[in-house]
């Protein structure tokens, strides 16, 4: 699959997974999985998993499938997921702890 830009990934999750832009502003888009947000380089995947802090429920980053090694070990201890731009799921992700 080629690179896409930020635009293209919530295009294509808008398509597969019928994610809209998040009303609430918490994060790029919602869906039923949960709040995503949009990473379309490596450089934007810190500051879209930071993003994700103090958002309930299921979190997720979008990311080109190529930017899998830079954004798994950054999602490490977050509980964030990782989907591809099609909507399948690279890392699971947990729900946030209370508290």
């Amino acid at each position: 699959m080629a690179r896409l830009d930020k635009e293209a990934i919530a295009a294509s999750l808008g398509e597969h997974i019928a994610a809209t832009p998040d009303p609430d502003g918490a994060a790029d888009l919602v869906a039923s999985q949960g709040r995503i947000n949009v990473a379309a380089d490596s450089a934007a995947i810190g500051p879209a998993i930071g993003g994700l802090k103090g958002v309930g429920g299921f979190r997720w980053i979008a990311i080109n499938a190529g930017d899998l090694f830079v954004a798994s070990p950054k999602t490490i201890g977050t509980k964030v997921g990782i989907l591809d731009p099609t909507g399948r799921v690279l890392k699971a992700a947990d729900m946030p702890r209370p508290k």
